[in-house]
């Protein structure tokens, strides 16, 4: 039994699914909406043949299509039946997406596959409850919004990664869907910084995982986390490591000392001069501090199933 379904594969029984096939159509949906024949042979531990009969029995059945996507069958399931059966007639899976997208749903998925004991949250309401059930307020939340004829519309997670919240942390995973460089995990990391400081004051450590296909996307992410963990020195104070926080802490009390003309702030650094020399170093330090997205550990995770595979 996977406990973060909460029983929800119960209700595709009557489509005809139970077990574990009824597990793996809860988990596809919640989680990513498309899956590829590799992936489901490995899940119910079939061959590819058991695996293109599944296929075709959903597919005839109007639950799913199965399109080629630069080489690759992907099987999306798009019966919105299916996802109101499970409570989640509202999620986008099921709709048309970019060969980008598909590709960061289906590495989200395999990630999921490998760790399905995890406590995941798979819908944005199930996020958005679960910390502001631990008192973290949904401003601090990454979020998007999209204007149209009938108003805003906020979506929190906007990019419907797996996350998971415990007693012992959070963990957050970025898919990797082949960028050319790491802009994309900055940005990642930039809209969940809040998030995670907000997770630290509860004691709750934050753990980020970066799922590749590539040995290039894999020390590129291997790379960029660990910057992200590693506390920043300080260029003029090798006694001392300093994070984000601490470095932004510092600059706030220098300028309020002179702001103020605090005689004990301006003789610490042995002038007015001084002051503004050490206000150019730490904000100097700032962009390789990790305030831009601290995180207490990482794992960077490589998917067997689709690496090497066209996209």
């Amino acid at each position: 039994m996977i406990a973060h379904l909460k029983g929800r594969e119960k209700a595709l029984e009557a489509f005809g699914w139970t077990g574990r096939e009824a597990e793996w159509i809860a988990l596809v949906c919640l989680h990513s909406g498309v899956f590829t024949r590799d992936q489901i042979s490995d899940w119910l531990r079939i061959d590819r043949f058991k695996a293109l009969r599944f296929v075709q029995d959903i597919t005839e059945r109007r639950l799913a299509a199965e399109d080629t996507h630069e080489g690759r069958k992907v099987c999306r399931i798009c019966a919105r039946a299916v996802y109101r059966a499970l409570g989640a007639e509202d999620i986008r899976h099921r709709r048309i997406a970019s060969s980008e997208v598909l590709l960061r749903r289906l590495l989200s998925l395999d990630h999921v596959m490998g760790h399905a004991g995890k406590a995941w949250l798979p819908t944005e309401p199930e996020k958005v409850a679960a910390f502001e059930e631990i008192g973290i307020d949904r401003r601090v939340l990454p979020v998007r919004v999209y204007r149209g004829a009938g108003g805003n519309t906020r979506r929190y997670f906007p990019l419907k990664l797996p996350v998971a919240l415990d007693a012992g942390g959070g963990v957050f995973v970025y898919a990797d869907p082949g960028h050319e460089t790491a802009a994309g995990l900055h940005s990642w990391g930039r809209a969940h910084r809040q998030l995670w400081a907000a997770l630290q004051k509860r004691s709750r450590p934050v753990e980020a995982v970066a799922v590749v296909r590539t040995d290039r996307e894999f020390e590129r992410a291997e790379k960029v986390l660990g910057n992200w963990t590693d506390p920043a020195r300080s260029p003029s104070r090798s006694r001392a490591s300093a994070t984000g926080p601490e470095i932004r802490r510092e600059i706030e009390r220098i300028e309020q000392g002179i702001r103020g003309r605090d005689e004990s702030v301006i003789e610490e650094h042995g002038s007015l001069r001084g002051c503004l020399a050490r206000l150019a170093e730490l904000r100097a330090a700032l962009p390789t501090a990790p305030s831009e997205a601290m995180i207490d550990g990482f794992t960077v995770w490589r998917s067997r199933r689709l690496s090497g595979d066209p996209f």
